[in-house]
C-alpha cells in the first residue's frame, strides 16, 4: 500500500512560482498512475495533472497547461509538481493522488484510490 504525504505549499505573489513533493512510501509506487488535484474553498475538487507509471505520458487541465509541469522519481518514490507564472485562481489545497489503473492518465478523482492529506497554495494577487 502507498501512503503520500505532500509538501511545498505556500504563500507567493501573482506570476511567483513553487514547486510541490509527494513523498510517497511503500514499495508500489512505480506501478502507480499519479496525479495532482486541488480544491479551493467553496469548489469541487480538480484535476491540475496525471502522469503514468513509467513517466513517459502526461497529462494537464487546460487551465494550468503550459505553466505547471507534472514528473516524478521512481527511484526516490517520489512526484513534484512545479507551478510558474501563478495566478490568483491557483489558490487552492493541492493534493497527490495515486491510481493503480496504469494504461490512461484519468482526470475523473473517482480512479484514484490513495490521497495524501494535501497542501496549501496561496497566491496573492
Amino acid at each position: 500500500q502507498v501512503q503520500l504525504v505532500e509538501s511545498g505549499g505556500g504563500l507567493v505573489q501573482a506570476g511567483g512560482s513553487l514547486r510541490l513533493s509527494c513523498a510517497t512510501s511503500g514499495r508500489a509506487f512505480s506501478g502507480y498512475t499519479m496525479a495532482w488535484f486541488r480544491q479551493a474553498p467553496g469548489k469541487e475538487r480538480e484535476f491540475v495533472a496525471a502522469i503514468a507509471s513509467s513517466a513517459g505520458r502526461t497529462s494537464y487541465a487546460d487551465s494550468v497547461k503550459g505553466r505547471f509541469t507534472i514528473s516524478r522519481d521512481n527511484l526516490a518514490n517520489r512526484l513534484y509538481l512545479s507551478l510558474n507564472n501563478l495566478e490568483a485562481e491557483d489558490t487552492a489545497v493541492y493534493y497527490c493522488a495515486a491510481s493503480p489503473i496504469t494504461n490512461v492518465l484519468r482526470s475523473n478523482p473517482a480512479y484514484y484510490n490513495l490521497w495524501g492529506q494535501g497542501t496549501q497554495v496561496t497566491v496573492s494577487s
